[in-house]
């Protein structure tokens, strides 16, 4: 079944529903994914090193796994 699909359905449902715990639970899913994102409860030190990572993926500063094991065996 396609996102749009699964969009309707759920709809229908809601619709179909006189149960007002079920849309208390579906309201409170929403609200909640709305306010959870794992980046704001990281420490700002470990966000810094996170984004400087980034960058040096970005620069093409990775190693190979393979290399890396070498140097490390």
């Amino acid at each position: 079944m396609n996102i749009q699909a699964e969009k309707l359905e759920l709809v229908r449902m809601i619709l179909d529903t006189d149960n007002p715990g079920i849309l208390s639970s579906i309201k409170r899913i929403f609200t909640n994914s709305r306010k959870v994102d794992f980046w704001d409860n990281l420490p700002q030190s470990q966000k810094e090193e996170i984004l400087e990572e980034i960058e040096e993926i970005e620069n093409g500063e990775t190693l190979d796994y393979e290399e890396f094991i070498k140097k490390h065996r």
